[in-house]
């Protein structure tokens, strides 16, 4: 965790805590039970503090941050009364959002600066909870997109693309389409391989190279239908060309790294790079 904000930094980040209620297979930071909000809390609100009031983004995560419960409330709160102009980005399972009242609450506190991105696995509800390591998962997250959309809370969808769904990336664009047209955007995530994704890559790594024609095709479907959709984490190179407009420059400024043959790039700049966290380097990576 930084000791400071910067203003055009896309990792300012608020650690709210290391648990979860989900066990994802392939999580970078796997959970654990310790009772760590108020320490979290305390560091947290010393660097709302200190931020600059320019600070263009924060983000509020975990662990699954809103296991704090009135913590959390709290620290929204007062990111937004002492950095009024500042977007909340808050990264959550949604799972706690089927609470009616909790989901007010969080409105109320963020007003209209807070936006929140809840990973959706599948559009299959095993294959989700197998995932996400928990049972029942599915269907809390499914009420929580609900109720944040009741809210008007703008929700990013987000897709880590892996072993077990790449193959219904379709089935998933579609099931988006049909049952949550609300969401503001769409992100196909690529994989970091590290923590629980090492651990477990025999069951859940997969190359890019191997799923491009999946993640295009869901792409090219949600975009046809008019729902915002983003790559996130995976190298211009290893995307078709037609493609490059919805890649972002997703991993954290503080994680990102090149390879030495991204120095011949002519698309650098506007490359996502690669995690200087991974444990492994894409297959099929060539300058363009």
């Amino acid at each position: 965790m930084k000791e400071k904000f910067e203003i055009d930094s896309n990792s300012n980040v608020l650690f709210v805590t290391n648990q979860c209620n989900n066990h994802c297979i392939m999580c970078c930071q796997p959970p654990q039970q310790d009772n760590d909000f108020n320490f979290f809390y305390n560091q947290n609100v010393k660097l709302i503090k200190s931020a600059p009031k320019e600070t263009k983004v924060v983000c509020i995560t975990g662990g699954e941050p809103t296991l704090a419960g009135n913590r959390f409330i709290d620290l929204v709160s007062l990111v937004r009364n002492e950095l009024p102009s500042t977007d909340i980005h808050i990264l959550s399972n949604g799972r706690t959002f089927i609470n009616n009242d909790f989901t007010h609450q969080l409105k109320v506190s963020g007003g209209d600066k807070v936006f929140v991105g809840v990973p959706l696995h599948s559009d299959y509800f095993r294959d989700h909870d197998i995932i996400a390591g928990a049972k029942g998962a599915f269907n809390e997250t499914m009420l929580g997109l609900y109720n944040l959309a009741d809210e008007g809370i703008p929700i990013e969808l987000r897709v880590v693309v892996n072993r077990l769904n790449y193959y219904r990336l379709s089935q998933l664009a579609d099931y988006i389409f049909k049952n949550l047209y609300f969401v503001s955007w769409v992100a196909f995530m690529g994989m970091e391989d590290t923590g629980w994704a090492t651990k477990n890559a025999s069951t859940i790594w997969i190359e890019p190279v191997d799923y491009i024609n999946q993640l295009c095709k869901a792409v090219k479907e949600l975009d046809d239908w008019d729902i915002p959709v983003a790559i996130y984490n995976i190298p211009l190179c290893l995307l078709p060309t037609d493609y490059h407009r919805f890649a972002a420059q997703s991993i954290s400024d503080w994680k990102t790294c090149y390879l030495d043959i991204c120095k011949e790039c002519s698309v650098k700049g506007k490359c996502c790079g690669l995690f200087g966290t991974s444990k492994r380097i894409y297959n099929g990576l060539s300058p363009i």
